[in-house]
C-alpha cells in the first residue's frame, strides 16, 4: 500500500549511465500514454530541491542540463548519499507524495536501494527498466567521462543488479527504439 497517496497499478523504475537517454524514453512514453494516466517520477527532484535550499543555489538551474549543475554534480552526490545512508527511503517517499496517476515512471533509478523501497511499498506492482546506449552514442549526446562521477554508485550502483524486467536500447536507431517502446506500451495497457 502507498504510504502517501494512492496505490499505483504499475511503477517502472528506469536506470542507466548518464545520456544513455532515461529522460527521453520516460518523457516519450508518457506523451503516448498522457498526463492523466502516467506520472514521470524523478529521484534527483527532491535531492536537488533540498540541496539547493541548503546550499543557497539555483534549483531550477540544478534541474537542467546545465554545466551549472555538472559544476555542482560531485558535491550534490556525496550529500544525497548522506541522506540515503540515514534514510534509504528518504528520497523515494518525497517523490510519490500525491501522486494520483495509475503508471508511475522513475525515470532516474541509481541504486539498489531505490528498488528494494519500491519493491518492498508497491510489490507485483514494481518492474525494472535498463535503458543502455553505447559509449560512442553517449558522447554523441555530450556525455564525457567524469571521474568520481561516472564511476561512483550513482552512475555504478545498479550494473550488476541482476536481471532487469526490461532493457531498452536506445543507441540511436530510431525505428529499433520504437519498436521497443511499442512493446513496453502493450505492457502498460495490460496492467491497466
Amino acid at each position: 500500500m502507498a504510504p502517501l497517496g494512492s496505490s499505483p497499478r504499475l511503477v517502472l523504475l528506469f536506470s542507466g549511465k548518464r545520456k544513455s537517454g532515461k529522460d527521453f524514453v520516460t518523457e516519450a512514453l508518457q506523451t503516448r500514454l498522457g498526463a492523466d494516466v502516467c506520472a514521470v517520477l524523478r529521484l534527483s527532484g527532491p535531492l536537488k530541491k533540498q540541496y539547493a535550499q541548503e546550499h543557497g543555489l539555483n534549483l531550477q538551474r540544478l534541474l537542467d542540463a546545465s554545466t551549472y549543475k555538472e559544476a555542482y554534480r560531485k558535491d550534490m552526490i556525496r550529500w544525497g548519499e548522506e541522506k540515503r545512508q540515514a534514510d534509504p527511503g528518504f528520497f523515494c517517499r518525497k517523490i510519490v507524495e500525491g501522486v494520483s496517476q495509475p503508471v508511475w515512471l522513475v525515470s532516474d533509478t541509481r541504486r539498489v536501494s531505490d528498488i528494494q523501497w519500491f519493491q518492498e511499498t508497491y510489490g507485483a506492482s514494481t518492474q525494472t527498466v535498463r535503458v543502455v546506449a553505447l559509449e560512442q552514442t553517449r558522447q554523441q549526446r555530450g556525455w564525457v567521462f567524469t571521474p568520481g562521477v561516472d564511476d561512483g554508485e550513482s552512475e555504478c550502483g545498479l550494473d550488476n543488479f541482476g536481471s532487469f524486467d526490461w532493457i531498452i536500447e536506445n543507441h540511436g536507431d530510431e525505428q529499433h527504439l520504437e519498436e521497443q517502446l511499442e512493446n513496453l506500451i502493450e505492457f502498460i495497457h495490460s496492467r491497466l
